[in-house]
């Protein structure tokens, strides 16, 4: 199948985990032929050095801490034609920065992937949460996919894809209530935004990835997981980034203001 998406100008955000969502949907468009922006903060994590050979929360914040070379090592074996930017998505001066830089070097952004966001892992249920955690949370996962959109929107006249990311779990998330929250929020946005900008041919949608390989699923989460996934695996990024491909293809472009769920049958 020719999804159409050659020379198609993607930009995606939270794209600096070699094994994240964001890394495997930029090697997916530049096998198709796109033309690659992708947006990453390196975030400061405290994290044992010792536990980052296996999967784990130490391996995956140590991965998410880091700059996208590892990234941009994969990629530039696929195409030349990339652009990764260091930028603090939740400033909406570096937002429009984001933009200016991708039209200089390959002119208008056609499909946006909103697949930046944070995540308190100790703190965010409702006994120890703070007001810093609910306010970074709010500002990543949701301000800032609300800045992008409209900063998308704005220089697309007449055709555009936006894909946003949420959770499976965004309705009932216990031991992650604020960031459940903000995802179950993406997903109240998608559908309220679809209706605004129909009229511009522009189409919004969001997958919500069930438990994937990112680096963080260790042995022993992934035994808990595994019999609540009736295919019987958890998610691979792929799984996510083939979804995200054909959303944003014309084959889909009848398709606006849903929310998809990729996750082997996990929540349904």
């Amino acid at each position: 199948m020719n999804l159409h998406l050659d020379g198609k100008v993607v930009l995606i955000t939270g794209a600096n985990n070699p094994l994240g969502i964001g890394a495997a949907t930029a090697y997916k468009f530049a096998e198709e032929g796109s033309k690659i922006v992708m947006v990453y903060k390196k975030i400061s994590k405290n994290y044992n050095p010792n536990n980052i050979m296996e999967n784990g929360f130490d391996k995956y914040l140590k991965l998410n801490s880091e700059d996208a070379s590892c990234v941009e090592k994969k990629l530039c074996k696929i195409t030349n034609n990339y652009l990764i930017l260091e930028k603090d998505i939740t400033d909406q001066n570096a937002i429009a920065e984001i933009f200016d830089e991708a039209e200089k070097k390959f002119g208008i952004v056609n499909i946006l992937v909103n697949n930046a966001a944070v995540c308190d892992e100790i703190s965010d249920n409702i006994f120890s949460i703070t007001k810093d955690i609910i306010d970074n949370t709010f500002d990543v996962n949701v301000k800032s996919t609300i800045l992008m959109i409209q900063e998308f929107v704005k220089r697309n006249l007449d055709y555009g894809r936006i894909i946003n990311l949420s959770t499976d779990a965004s309705q009932k998330f216990a031991g992650q209530i604020t960031y459940g929250a903000s995802k179950a929020t993406i997903e109240a946005l998608t559908r309220s935004i679809a209706i605004e900008i129909g009229n511009k041919s522009i189409t919004i949608n969001t997958v919500s990835p069930g438990p994937t390989q990112t680096g963080y699923i260790d042995k022993e989460l992934e035994q808990k997981i595994l019999p609540n996934i009736p295919l019987g695996r958890i998610g691979k990024p792929d799984d996510i980034a083939n979804i995200i491909l054909f959303l944003s293809s014309e084959q889909a472009s009848w398709i606006t203001g849903q929310v998809i769920q990729v996750s082997g049958g996990h929540y349904i």
